[in-house]
């Protein structure tokens, strides 16, 4: 029988608060709508979806602290999030599966406005290193991100340290990883402190944004990007972007190779 794993809470997010993370994830570019970042709806799910750990009964073989990786996102949005408004945050665990490296999980969340109306949709993917259970149960979602054959557009850009610690605090993830070479060194980052990979993630939906969109947030109607591998501060990132349709088609790279991929943007009129 597959189990039923979901929670709900309800949140709010002020007006500064979304202000400061879309200013945070426009470091380095002019201006701005001053509207929410599309990938706000992730920081609002975010703790919802890290008790979800827990929630599904995720355990070692030994007792060790379980590692998480992010794998992959996709956020689905029909509205930008309003500040003050109370959010109903509703997570359902839909799959796992077990594998070599641990169990790998996903999570489907919706975002439900204060008369109930679902104006985003979020599936994560994450691999919880070295667990043992929960055992195999659901499905996988498909993750649609695919290739283009139009011309690209190539980009580089780089995440200051300054900006990793500004993002911690704007998004709410404190993890020392983000913050404190030590703690990240002893967490197998040979370099020290990693950027968070939704802030690189955040990086290339602004480009998209501001060469696409015509600079208005609310065009963009879905976002979605495996994660490849970690970032440092202040390394060069190759965008190459490649306008499909109604889609931006991306991959995302630093010198020791991809950071994101399969990556799209969906913009709507």
């Amino acid at each position: 029988m597959t189990p039923t794993l979901s929670a709900r809470t309800v949140r709010k997010v002020t007006a500064d608060e979304l202000a400061t993370y879309r200013e945070v994830v426009r470091s380095g570019l002019d201006g701005g709508d001053g509207k929410a970042s599309p990938l706000h709806a992730f920081v609002l799910a975010s703790p919802v979806i890290d008790e979800s750990v827990g929630m599904i009964g995720a355990a070692t073989a030994d007792g060790s602290p379980l590692g998480r990786v992010h794998l992959s996102q996709e956020i689905h949005v029909r509205r930008a999030i309003r500040a003050d408004e109370p959010v109903t945050v509703a997570l359902d665990v839909v799959g796992t599966r077990k594998s070599l490296k641990g169990v790998q999980v996903a999570m489907k969340v919706a975002l439900l406005g204060e008369d109930g109306e679902q104006f985003a949709e979020l599936i994560t993917g994450a691999m919880l290193v070295g667990a043992v259970t929960p055992d195999t149960f659901g499905q996988l979602p498909p993750h649609p991100g695919k290739g283009s054959t139009a011309e690209p557009t190539v980009v580089t850009r780089a995440i200051a340290r300054g900006t990793v610690t500004k993002y911690a605090h704007a998004s709410g993830d404190l993890n020392p990883i983000h913050l404190d070479d030590t703690a990240a060194v002893q967490a197998g980052f040979e370099n020290g402190v990693i950027a968070h990979g939704m802030s690189v993630l955040a990086v290339v939906t602004e480009e998209v944004i501001d060469r696409y969109a015509g600079g208005d947030a609310d065009r963009v109607k879905s976002i979605g990007a495996r994660f490849s591998s970690a970032v440092s501060p202040d390394t060069p990132l190759e965008i190459v972007l490649q306008e499909d349709q109604n889609f931006v088609r991306f991959s995302c790279k630093t010198p020791t190779g991809p950071a994101l991929k399969s990556g799209w943007v969906e913009l709507g009129e």
